[in-house]
């Protein structure tokens, strides 16, 4: 894409490919899953026209950076130590940092664990979720869902990948991004993941195009699934290793977005929110915002509205 420079850093021990353009306060932009800094694109293009320095990773297991053989090596105090040692490699010592879907989930944990090397922050699609100390996060999960709940039904290595091999990589991106449903994402055991249908063409929304798509196959095709697969594998391992945060609050000043048909949102999410529960573990936050008739990849579906979100809250520090 026209000026977005690319090139890779050394960070924990790892190589990581980042995107960035423009000059000024650096803004992170931190992806989800299945995604890529290709994610950020239409963040990037504009908040760099708007006078700051846009940077996005690929994340340790997507895209052009390193993946790591060992799947319990995808951990929050692994990424952010990756997070931390970009910002170290590209001469940023506090930023603005943006993050979506596991991006997000990544950038709660990196104002728990490092607030002083973040300005403001923006999440989109997910918020902060407090730690139970009575029950793990996947048995929370499955009494809550069922097993069939596709987080649950990620949890087997290589299982999820064996039946997204037997779809094939274009057709389960599409059925991802596409995925446009308040509802629970379910994929049975001994079906078809998202009942796919070879012989039936998934129609693309108005804001996506088979481009677009075939960007995110080209590097699905030569990693596969499995890094991004690893950061729902070590949900329980996050919950151990973070016993010492249980109670803590996220103290840096913080701007929640989300669309109200998001699958995230309609879960207990949306009580918390408006139960004032977000708001008690996150005393800055200074506003949440719900887009109606807006799904998961909110950034991507309305990217004019989020550039703008993002520079409205961010121009305030």
């Amino acid at each position: 894409m026209e000026g977005i420079e690319h090139r890779t850093v050394e960070a924990n021990g790892i190589k990581i490919h980042i995107a960035e353009k423009g000059e000024g306060p650096v803004i992170l932009f931190l992806h989800g899953f299945p995604e890529l800094w290709y994610t950020w694109r239409h963040q990037i293009q504009a908040l760099a026209s708007l006078g700051y320095r846009a940077v996005a990773p690929d994340l340790r297991g997507y895209g052009d950076s390193d993946a790591p053989a060992d799947g319990t090596c995808y951990t929050s105090l692994h990424v952010v130590g990756d997070i931390i040692g970009v910002l170290d490699a590209i001469g940023a010592d506090q930023v603005f940092v943006v993050g979506h879907d596991w991006g997000a989930y990544m950038a709660w944990y990196m104002c728990l664990y490092r607030p002083d090397r973040v300005k403001a922050l923006v999440n989109l699609s997910v918020p902060f979720s407090p730690r139970n100390p009575r029950r793990k996060p996947l048995d929370s999960l499955s009494a809550l869902f069922g097993d069939d709940y596709y987080i649950c039904r990620f949890q087997e290595p290589g299982v999820i990948e064996t039946e997204f091999g037997e779809i094939g990589v274009d057709r389960v991106l599409k059925h991802f991004l596409t995925y446009h449903d308040p509802s629970p994402l379910l994929l049975p055991k001994g079906k078809k993941a998202f009942g796919d249908d070879p012989d039936t063409p998934i129609a693309l929304p108005s804001w996506l195009s088979e481009e677009e798509v075939h960007y995110y196959s080209s590097k699905y095709k030569k990693t596969g699934f499995t890094g991004g697969l690893n950061y729902y594998r070590s949900l329980d391992r996050n919950w151990e290793l973070t016993a010492s945060f249980t109670g803590c609050q996220i103290k840096v000043p913080t701007k929640f977005i989300v669309g109200d048909q998001d699958l995230t949102y309609n879960a207990p999410t949306k009580e918390f929110i408006q139960s004032g529960g977000l708001k008690k573990f996150v005393p800055l936050l200074e506003d949440v915002a719900v887009m109606e008739g807006v799904g998961h990849f909110i950034h991507e579906e309305k990217p004019d509205e989020i550039n703008q979100h993002i520079y409205n809250f961010f121009r305030n520090f």
